[in-house]
């Protein structure tokens, strides 16, 4: 393999995941600590890039570093945040809510039924 194939392999990796794929860019850069890669997507793309609970983002990392130990290389990912990226907030402010909305006559709380789906612990 060649000394650019971690970023070869990341381009179509996430290429394959995106709606955007025109629009995925990256950068590679080596020093002292390994190889960086830094990727940049469209925006509404960055769901799908990281994931539910940063699942993708962590599988596509650990495939990296699996890519980085085939050629002898600690290899390391940075996804830039672009401007305007659109995440689901994982929970409306009390504030926000509608009274009655919560049950019992509750204009909110933090009991389980209360929490977005999939969701678990405190906030």
């Amino acid at each position: 393999m060649d000394k650019e194939a971690d970023k070869e392999f990341l381009e179509f990796l996430v290429k394959s995941l995106v709606d955007h794929p025109d629009d995925v860019k990256v950068d590679r850069r080596v020093d002292e600590m390994g190889v960086l890669l830094t990727l940049k997507v469209h925006p509404m793309d960055m769901g799908q890039v990281v994931g539910r609970q940063g699942a993708t983002a962590k599988a596509i990392r650990s495939l990296l570093r699996i890519v980085g130990v085939k050629n002898n290389a600690r290899v390391n990912l940075k996804i830039e945040e672009p401007e305007g990226s659109t995440r689901s907030p994982r929970f409306r402010p009390t504030s926000t809510r509608v009274f009655g909305e919560a049950g019992d006559g509750e204009a909110g709380g933090s009991r389980p039924h209360d929490r977005p789906s999939g969701e678990k612990g405190d906030f």
